[in-house]
């Protein structure tokens, strides 16, 4: 009887679904493990490490996303408990939250429209297409409305999501060095600026630092979502037909 091979390990494992989702969360344990080691460092991101640690696996194996997706979809799945989950410290810190709610509604009505209007203006001066600008217009709201979003807009959804979560890693990693360099103190308003520009990857990075900045990028992420939907169709929604 032939001793099985490496090779032959890997095609047994990966024909369980469970091999993917365990993966997943096994190189998401270890990259958050590296962050607190690190201090939780903005460069050293547990998203962007997954990501990062993921796609070199699939492409040394050869594996096909929807394979992949098959067997971590419940963390997709998750993703919407885990949204709602953010209630529970916003209900904490309520009092807060009314002591600045003139604060929080100034900022989410610069804020919201500013961060479509500024990458959608720096794209179009660049020379980007037509699709990748409208693929930018959700970009700092949550991916499961982002990619409603651009499916109404006549945005790819597929895109949408790239640029999605690219926006939340390149938020999450630069939040804390700006927000030092401008000399913000408040946690609050550290918070609300992740959770409005790079909703759950930012708001991911304000737990991180402060329970405070949590609960407000949380709120921030959930009004911002709320802002964009109703707006950008609104605005953007006749281009769908040209």
């Amino acid at each position: 009887m032939n001793a099985a091979t490496p090779f032959d390990l890997w095609v047994y494992l990966a024909a369980s679904p469970l091999l993917w989702l365990t993966l997943t969360v096994g190189i998401f344990v270890g990259a958050q493990r590296l962050a607190k080691a690190s201090g939780f460092h903005a460069l050293v991101n547990p998203v962007l490490i997954t990501i990062v640690a993921v796609v070199i696996v699939l492409q040394l194996t050869g594996t096909r996303y929807d394979t992949y997706f098959d067997g971590a979809q419940f963390i997709h799945f998750i993703l919407g408990p885990a949204t709602v989950a953010l209630a529970v410290p916003l209900y904490r810190a309520r009092q807060l939250v009314r002591a600045k709610a003139l604060p929080i509604l100034a900022a989410l009505a610069i804020g919201a429209p500013f961060a479509i209007a500024s990458a959608t203006m720096i794209a179009f001066l660049l020379g980007a297409g037509r699709e990748i600008i409208l693929a930018l217009v959700p970009k700092s709201v949550t991916a499961g409305i982002a990619v409603g979003i651009a499916g109404e807009i006549g945005a790819e959804p597929a895109l949408t999501a790239v640029l999605v979560i690219a926006t939340g890693i390149l938020g999450a990693v630069i939040v804390t060095p700006l927000m030092n360099a401008l000399k913000i103190t408040d946690y609050a308003a550290r918070g609300f600026a992740a959770g409005l520009t790079s909703h759950g990857i930012g708001t991911a990075r304000a737990y991180q630092v402060n329970p405070i900045a949590g609960s407000f990028a949380g709120l921030a992420m959930a009004l911002n979502g709320v802002v964009t939907a109703i707006i950008v169709p609104l605005v953007y929604g006749p281009l769908a037909g040209a």
